[in-house]
């Protein structure tokens, strides 16, 4: 049966060094119903003059900037039309972190809400750093709530890079970095009652599988990504109903290093 919504998420790592290396192409060649994008670095001009170049112009899009300009940066582009785009959360801590996108569509398998989030890498040995961290899956912890509640009566995605391994299976070398960010007992835990107690799906490892990876990002440096020495931190992550209706989801790892246009891989999800 042929997919009826394909959804993408991306670290962009820069849209304009993205678009260089030729990973807007790539994108655009998705043929994706929706492409959520993060560190996406650029204003708004420039992010629609770099769509406009690889072709997806066409595309409905919501962007928003860090006022740290350079940094962070989350974008969603849909076919749909928005019905409706929310920046942050309620209580307005992080509407200006470029770190937090919501919007509304008509999809083909009804109304849905998409957010694309990128997530504070944190610091195991920064107190301010990691309790900034946590705050803001704090945050994403009571938006996926509200929104699994029965009378949202939609479905809802979340597509992004959560800056956060949730099992040994989803960082390579997990023995050395037990006590670092990204590895940490209390992060993880937001995954587990995210998928064990709200009942969202985690369709990346759903169709991964039980085994170790497939991983999403390598460093640029060293033989990481040589020897899949990485890390699953990118995810696509449902509504129970809606996950049922997931069909695939496949890393788009780069055939070798100097074809990367990322320090990450995207992640296209299918429904069916």
């Amino acid at each position: 049966m042929a997919a009826v919504l394909t959804v993408v998420t991306a670290n962009v790592n820069g849209i304009r060094a993205a678009a260089r290396r030729g990973g807007l192409e790539w994108l655009a060649a998705s043929r994706a119903d929706v492409l959520c994008l993060q560190e996406v670095r650029a204003t708004d001009e420039q992010v629609a003059e770099v769509l406009d170049v690889a072709g997806l112009g066409h595309l409905h899009v919501a962007h928003t900037e860090a006022s740290a300009k350079g940094r962070a940066g989350v974008a969603i582009l849909t076919t749909a039309p928005h019905r409706a785009v929310r920046l942050g959360f309620a209580g307005g801590e992080f509407v200006d972190s470029g770190r937090w996108l919501e919007v509304d569509v008509d999809s083909a398998l009804g109304p849905l809400t998409v957010a694309s989030t990128y997530v504070y890498t944190g610091e195991a040995e920064d107190v301010e750093r990691q309790a900034e961290k946590y705050r803001f899956l704090d945050a994403i912890e009571s938006r996926l709530t509200e929104l699994s509640r029965p009378r949202a009566r939609r479905h809802a995605i979340v597509c992004g890079d959560l800056n956060v391994a949730h099992t040994e299976n989803d960082i390579k070398n997990w023995r050395g970095n037990r006590g670092k960010a990204g590895f940490l007992e209390g992060e993880r835990d937001y995954l587990t009652r995210w998928f064990d107690e709200l009942g969202y799906v985690d369709l990346g490892r759903r169709f991964g599988g039980e085994g170790a990876g497939p991983y999403t990002w390598w460093s640029w440096r060293g033989r990481g990504f040589d020897t899949d020495g990485g890390w699953r931190i990118d995810y696509v992550i449902a509504s129970a109903r809606l996950a049922a209706r997931a069909s695939g989801a496949v890393v788009g790892k780069a055939p070798s290093y100097a074809e990367r246009w990322s320090d990450h891989a995207p992640l296209t999800v299918t429904f069916t």
